[in-house]
């Protein structure tokens, strides 16, 4: 894997989604705008919500971002070796153009693409959703996974708990793994 600066990372990130049609966005401000239920921009999709709701963007359906974002959700555990208060997302964003289809194949080439972070794909697992009363279980995506190259062993199913509250990390959810035999 290469050795890069944050802001190597950045350029490569968003150079990478304007090669595949995106147009570069500018970071919203910390502080959002038109949005009197937050003090701060949490997370890199706060300031797209009107965009994903249905709203047309400026710059059309395909958008690339690093987003400044400010912690507040867990602000009692901010200092220890993976909480910190200011970090910035990058962000690639369909506004009704691509799926499954085009995205997961990006993602891989991004991650494991010597041009890009050449990360082995033996280093590499994948969560999926587990399913639950309101959605089935996310095979679809896993298999897309599994296509690209990744392990069958690194493939995670989580339930929207895991997904939405970040925890257990998928090293410890063993029992959702993808069986073997697929």
């Amino acid at each position: 894997m290469k050795t890069l600066t944050s802001e190597s990372l950045r350029k490569m990130y968003l150079d990478f989604f304007k090669s595949k049609g995106h147009a570069v966005i500018a970071s919203a401000s910390l502080i959002p705008e038109n949005d009197p239920t937050v003090l701060f921009t949490t997370a890199g999709m706060h300031p797209l919500v009107p965009y994903l709701l249905g709203e047309k963007h400026p710059a059309g359906k395909r958008l690339t971002d690093v987003q400044k974002c400010v912690r507040t959700g867990d602000i009692d555990e901010v200092g220890d070796s993976s909480h910190c208060t200011f970090f910035e997302m990058l962000g690639n964003w369909s506004l009704g153009d691509y799926f499954k289809d085009e995205m997961i194949p990006w993602s891989f080439e991004f991650l494991t693409s010597p041009e890009y972070l050449g990360i082995p794909v033996e280093d590499i697992a994948v969560t999926c959703f587990a399913g639950d009363s309101d959605c089935p279980r996310d095979e679809e995506s896993a298999n897309k996974w599994i296509k690209c190259g990744i392990l069958p062993q690194n493939v995670y199913f989580l339930p929207k708990s895991c997904l939405l509250d970040r925890s257990p990390s998928p090293r410890d959810a063993h029992e959702s793994r993808l069986p073997a035999s697929a």
